[in-house]
């Protein structure tokens, strides 16, 4: 039995490895695409900025959607749903340090549904003023021609939406270096190869562009109330009504601040938690891309050299991942020296997602059901994480 244990786990180290190899080649085919090309005549935009806090970062976040490079007007909307978010604050030093940028603050407390993000949406949608929405998470920084390349690939035929794949960057210390390398190192290429292979169906909130008919048709933002993977559910809601999601060719960053173990955990399992809700069996088959990990238990079953000769080789594989996706979308790639710990940490993640349905989010509890749809526990009752 044992035996059969070790070679098993053996045999998905060696096919783990293979699948960073694939991963990294299948990086340079899908980042390399071509840049759309705006239409003669762009439209108007509108980009939605949902705040809570002030997070490291925020200002810069802000201000690179302000620069950008797009030749139409460019509204700026952010909200907050408390009078006292210091998120305000940064909004007001932009406005009074750049009163040329297009800058707009909703303040607004009221509460529709479960998901306070899209409460927030909610009580922004009255000030779009632009026939073309953006929506951009606030911990999410853009280059300076990121709009104009959404904007572009919404112009093809066919299409109801745009999202961007997304690249991450830490913050604050070494857990948020750790949150970054997790989400280029393991995110961003399975992102990558399940697009190629046509499994992946994704709408990510780092950037979603569609038309403001299309999301009236979908019924506003309203329909989304009471579902934590809103950004999911809106694509899967565009694609019903017959029009493509497009993923457009750039690779926005995502800057993590988490701060601590718990924060990182929590995090991270309400990431994975909400991808088993929606794909379970996809989620399962993401067993294949832990190579480093599978070979360790190898180890411990008995599989020697051959065993750890798969770990060294899982650690080189995944560094050199790392590097190429470094390279490809321009960002650092330092905290590649945290890999090995980094792969633990995400294994960690993915056997924890099984082991419950409870999920924390901006210091509330909630618990998933399996419609991806989710309710706020109450904070004296046990929850799963």
């Amino acid at each position: 039995m044992i035996d059969a244990l070790m070679a098993v786990m053996l045999l998905l180290a060696l096919a783990g490895c293979a699948y960073l190899v694939v991963a990294t080649l299948a990086a340079g085919q899908w980042l390399g695409r071509p840049v759309p090309v705006l239409p003669k005549d762009p439209p108007s935009v509108t980009v939605l900025k949902p705040l809570c806090g002030a997070d490291p970062g925020l200002y810069e976040n802000l201000a690179s959607v302000c620069r950008q490079d797009y030749p139409a007007p460019l509204q700026v909307v952010c909200g907050v749903a408390a009078t006292r978010d210091p998120a305000i604050a940064v909004v007001e030093r932009l406005v009074a340090e750049h009163p040329e940028w297009p800058l707009e603050l909703v303040v607004d407390p009221v509460v529709h549904g479960a998901n306070l993000k899209i409460s927030n949406l909610i009580n922004m949608a009255p000030a779009i003023r632009h026939d073309v929405i953006v929506l951009s998470d606030s911990d999410i920084r853009l280059r300076p021609g990121d709009i104009a390349q959404v904007v572009a690939a919404l112009s093809r035929p066919n299409v109801g939406a745009v999202t961007c794949l997304y690249t991450g960057e830490g913050a604050t210390g070494v857990w948020s270096d750790l949150a970054g390398l997790g989400i280029t190192a393991h995110f961003l290429p399975n992102a990558i190869v399940g697009l190629l292979l046509g499994r992946a169906r994704p709408c990510f909130g780092s950037l979603i562009a569609l038309r403001r008919e299309t999301l009236a048709a979908l019924g506003g933002f309203e329909r989304f109330s009471d579902t934590l993977a809103d950004d999911y559910a809106l694509g899967a809601a565009v694609r019903a009504q017959g029009l493509l999601v497009e993923v457009a060719p750039p690779v926005v960053a995502h800057r993590c601040d988490e701060d601590s173990l718990q924060a990182l955990w929590h995090h991270e399992v309400r990431w994975a938690r909400t991808v088993m809700s929606l794909d379970p069996l996809g989620h399962i088959g993401l067993l294949v891309t832990h190579p480093l990990p599978l070979a360790l238990l190898g180890a411990l079953y008995g599989g020697g050299r051959p065993a750890f000769g798969l770990a060294f080789a899982a650690i080189a594989c995944r560094v050199g991942l790392v590097v190429r996706l470094g390279r490809l979308v321009g960002v650092r790639t330092s905290s590649a020296v945290l890999v090995p710990l980094r792969d633990l940490l995400t294994f960690a993640v993915f056997v924890g997602s099984f082991l419950g349905r409870g999920v924390s989010w901006k210091e509330r509890r909630y618990r998933m059901q399996a419609d991806g749809a989710f309710t706020e526990t109450d904070t004296r009752g046990r929850l799963d994480l």
